[in-house]
Order: C-alpha cells, then structure tokens, then sequence
C-alpha cells in the first residue's frame, strides 16, 4: 500500500466453531465486497486438547480437572490473540482499515444452566473460543457484535432493512467472486461481517 493511499475501511465475520473460525473481511458499505475469506485457529495444534478443553478434564478428579482447565483456557486466549494480531497485520499490510467485527456462534447459552456433563462441556468451550475472540478484538479496539447463528439471518435482515430472502441472495452472491468454498460457515461469517461493517457507516 502506497503511504498516502487512503485504506479501505473493512469488517471482520466469523463463524466461530470448536478451536477454531471461519473469517471473511468484507469492505465497502451498502453493497459490501468480499476481500479475504480463510480461517483462523483458536487453539493450538502442538496443543491437541485445545480444541475441545473442558472435554479434556471430563474423566479427572475435580481438583486435576480444574487445572487442567485453566492451562487449556489461558492456550486458547494465545491462540486467540495471536490469530486476530496476525490477521489485523495482514490486513493492515493489504490497505485494509479494520473497523468492527461481527461474531457467529451456534448458541448463547448459560453453561451452568445444562445438566448434562457431555452438553455442558461443549457449551463451555462454545463460550470459551467466543470470549476469546472477543477479547482478543476488543483489545485491539475493534468493537463486536454477536449473533446466534439459528437467527442470524433475522437479526441481519433487521439491521440491514432488508427483506431476510434478499439477505440470503446477497450473501449467496459474494460468494461468487471466491475461489474456495462458500458453504454455511463461510456465508454466517460474511452475514457478521456485513453488519458490522453497517454499523461502522
């Protein structure tokens, strides 16, 4: 990027799942553009238990469990951090000005409100990878919304005014300028990036 070109405001979507996301920056505004579309680890592959934390200290005595645990917890904040610094430098160095970020979770559950052991678990670490991404945005000052993925779709369609099947179309279509796959994940995350990236108009 030359030093007085003016950067391309952007957003960041993710579809959050278990150790890691699927990100799309999108830019531009009404009509936004797909600029990078990949994914991001919020876990650590020389750490393997990462990915599912809290599934890890399951079968431990309650003491031992909870260590184990926290270690887990405090390599997913790394991962975190690190995958949102890396990506923030790499958008930087690509003329983007990143803005906002729009996060999609498969539920915002309260844990503590499952009785289930197994449920739980995955409801912990749902809350575990999703709080870190937060945190690791927020702490780089781009602010976040999350949404449900099961309404998603509803609540863009209310921030955008549009109609939800005009919202679905329109997702479907950045797809099209994207060698890779466009399959659910990516769309949610575009749909996230797309809000975001209104609300910073």
């Amino acid at each position: 990027m030359a030093p007085d070109a003016t950067p391309v405001t952007a957003a960041i979507g993710f579809r959050v799942k278990s150790g890691w996301a699927t990100a799309v920056i999108l830019g531009g505004g009404s009509s936004p553009t797909l600029l990078e579309c990949g994914t991001v680890l919020l876990s650590d592959p020389a750490v393997p238990e990462s990915k599912q934390p809290y599934h890890a200290a399951l079968e431990l005595p309650e003491k031992e469990g909870k260590t184990v645990v926290e270690r887990l917890r405090k390599v997913v904040e790394r991962a975190a951090a690190r995958s949102v610094t890396e990506l923030l430098q790499q958008s930087k160095d690509a003329g983007r000005a990143v803005r906002a970020a729009g996060l999609v979770v498969g539920s915002m559950v309260d844990p503590a409100s499952l009785h289930n052991d197994h449920i739980r678990a995955h409801a912990l670490e749902g809350q575990l990878f999703r709080t870190s991404l937060e945190d690791a945005l927020r702490s780089k000052g781009i602010p976040c919304a999350v949404f449900v993925e099961k309404t998603a779709y509803g609540s863009a369609a209310t921030a955008l005014g549009r109609s939800e099947k005009e919202v679905k179309r329109l997702v479907a279509e950045l797809g099209e300028s994207h060698d890779g796959p466009w399959r659910a994940e990516e769309k949610l995350a575009a749909l996230g990036a797309w809000v975001a990236l209104a609300k910073r108009r």
